[in-house]
């Protein structure tokens, strides 16, 4: 199936049904009086959250989705049908965006989570609905109001818990293939990984979700290479895990091109816990590694992990670190003051103070 992560969707909630203006012709009954019905209720136009979708491909070749209308009143007090609701599924982590691409309208981030993004237009009132002591044979009905349009962009973030980061080359896809049971594609050329990836590594008996991101390069908030459109993928990571090929030719300034193309992104991502890791460490001499690592430690302020996903050496020890970090980092800058400020955080009590019935 091939990876889709943004589409625009033209959307359209269903109009209300017309009421009636209709009276009572009936034998043995001199006064019939009104009995138009009232008219159907429009419907809606509802986006659900559904398990086992990973891409938005579906919406490429369906871009308009209108709700049916509902139906009109007629006589003998029969009021019309609501129009049925129209379900647009979408994977976890969808966010709807307006036409401007900017103006976010909701965010979905739980399994089987709804929400209503346009809603039918109500049905008009009959005429019977206007009968009065006084006005016994109204002869007017209402039309029913005209459902909700827009077009929308629908932009999915994969949510992982831990995320690949690095230049292009750096290994991160050969070590995705190794700890999970992921098939990446891997060769020997830049951006061979073109899509985001996923997988479920575990380590220690617990498990977490990897995401493979495409290769960075130096100008790709510019545009440059595949650019930084999959970055937002990792906006969701609690923790990344930062590979630089030990083979380069100078560890530290590949570091510093990468933290540069974060930050050009967006602040939130470079705030991000990181891991740094030498990768390849089996493709180099002892010395060239250990320079490449001093480059590192330099760049990064850390000591980095060394690591080779071939020999499978320093793997283990670079999962554990991930794993330690899962539980305690915030997924996002939102989750992230939602914890330093709880929203159900008790009031502090005056000194002297006690509940009530104690």
């Amino acid at each position: 199936m091939k990876f889709l992560d943004e589409a625009k969707v033209y959307i359209r909630s269903g109009d209300g049904g017309n009421g009636c203006v209709a009276f009572r012709r009936e034998k043995f009954i001199e006064f019939g009086g009104p009995s138009g019905g009232n008219g159907g209720r429009g419907g809606d136009v509802i986006v659900e959250v559904a398990d086992g979708l990973n891409t938005l491909i579906d919406y490429r070749y369906q871009q308009h989705f209108k709700a049916p209308k509902g139906v009109n009143g007629m006589g003998s007090d029969r009021h019309g049908a609501n129009g049925k609701n129209i379900v647009m599924k979408v994977p976890l982590g969808t966010q709807i965006f307006d036409e401007d691409r900017e103006t976010l309208i909701h965010d979905f981030t739980e399994v089987g989570e709804t929400f209503v993004l346009a809603k039918g237009g109500n049905g008009g009132f009959g005429n019977a609905h206007f009968k009065t002591s006084t006005n016994r044979a109204p002869r007017n009905a209402n039309p029913g109001l005209p459902g909700e349009e827009r077009w929308i962009w629908l932009r999915l973030k994969l949510i992982a818990d831990a995320g690949l980061v690095g230049l292009p080359n750096a290994g991160k896809s050969t070590f995705l293939s190794v700890v999970s049971a992921a098939k990446p594609k891997i060769a020997d050329y830049p951006f061979t990984t073109l899509h985001p990836q996923l997988g479920v590594v575990g380590i220690d008996g617990r498990e977490f979700v990897l995401a493979d991101i495409p290769g960075l390069i130096e100008g790709a908030h510019e545009g440059a290479g595949l650019g930084d459109r999959f970055l937002g993928h990792v906006e969701r990571c609690r923790v990344l895990l930062h590979l630089v090929d030990a083979t380069s030719e100078h560890a530290g300034k590949e570091y510093k091109t990468v933290r540069t193309e974060l930050e050009a992104y967006d602040e939130n991502l470079a705030d991000k816990i990181e891991i740094v890791a030498l990768s390849k460490i089996d493709a180099v001499t002892p010395e060239h590694l250990k320079d490449q690592k001093a480059r590192l430690k330099r760049a990064a302020k850390k000591t980095p992990l060394l690591l080779s996903s071939v020999s499978r050496e320093g793997v283990p020890e670079a999962l554990r670190a991930l794993l330690s970090v899962i539980g305690e980092a915030p997924v996002s800058a939102k989750a992230k003051k939602a914890t330093e400020n709880p929203a159900n955080e008790e009031p502090e009590q005056p000194s002297g103070w006690t509940p009530l019935g104690r």
